[in-house]
C-alpha cells in the first residue's frame, strides 16, 4: 500500500491499523476534533466499495466482478477491518473516493 499525502500540513501519525497486523501502515491525520484516513483503492469504483461502521470498527469491502482482457481474467476482493480511533463519533463517519484514494473521515467526541 502506498503512502498517501493528505491535504492538511499538521503533525501526522502512522498507525499499524488493521485488526490483523500484517496489513502494513496507513497514514492518518488526527487532531482533537477530526480524523482522516486515506487508503489506496485505485482498482475499484465507488459501486465496488462498501464502508460500514460496526460498533468500534470500520468494515471495508472492495470487490469487482470478473474482468477479461488480453492477459486473461481478473477478479479482486479485499476486506479490511479497522478499529476506530479512540474518541470517535461513529455517527459522523463518512467516506469518499477521489482519484483512486478512499478517504474515511469522522469527528471526535
Amino acid at each position: 500500500m502506498s503512502q498517501i499525502e493528505l491535504g492538511k500540513k499538521t503533525e501526522e501519525q502512522l498507525w499499524d491499523w488493521p485488526l490483523h497486523g500484517q496489513d502494513g501502515i496507513v497514514r492518518v491525520h488526527e487532531d482533537g476534533k477530526d480524523f482522516e484516513i486515506g487508503l489506496d483503492a485505485k482498482y475499484f469504483t465507488e459501486k465496488e466499495i462498501s464502508v460500514k461502521v460496526n460498533g468500534d470498527r470500520i468494515d471495508i469491502d472492495f470487490e469487482h466482478e470478473i474482468r477479461s482482457d488480453k492477459f486473461g481474467t481478473v477478479t479482486r476482493k479485499v476486506s479490511r477491518c479497522y478499529h476506530l480511533p479512540a474518541g470517535s463519533d461513529p455517527k459522523s463517519i463518512h467516506s469518499q473516493l477521489s482519484e483512486g484514494i478512499l478517504y474515511i473521515r469522522g469527528k471526535k467526541l
